[in-house]
């Protein structure tokens, strides 16, 4: 599956969230970093469901960027 990842700077940090996966979060030093630990929390989480035996859901976030004059 293919879920959508918002990944957010912070002071001195970056934090990623998967707004289909409700609560699964991941904070890193780098942006490579968060990339590595969001995909580990979206494999957590997702197996976490699975054991719970609740139904796994299906993406439909999706992301795209839009230009505007500034």
């Amino acid at each position: 599956m293919k879920y959508a990842v918002v990944i957010e700077q912070a002071e001195s940090n970056y934090s990623a969230y998967v707004p289909d996966l409700q609560g699964c979060v991941a904070t890193g030093s780098t942006i490579e970093d968060v990339e590595k630990k969001i995909r580990e929390a979206i494999e957590f989480h997702l197996e976490g469901l699975k054991e719970d035996g609740l139904l796994i859901p299906i993406p439909s976030s999706s992301v795209d960027y839009v230009e505007v004059a500034a």
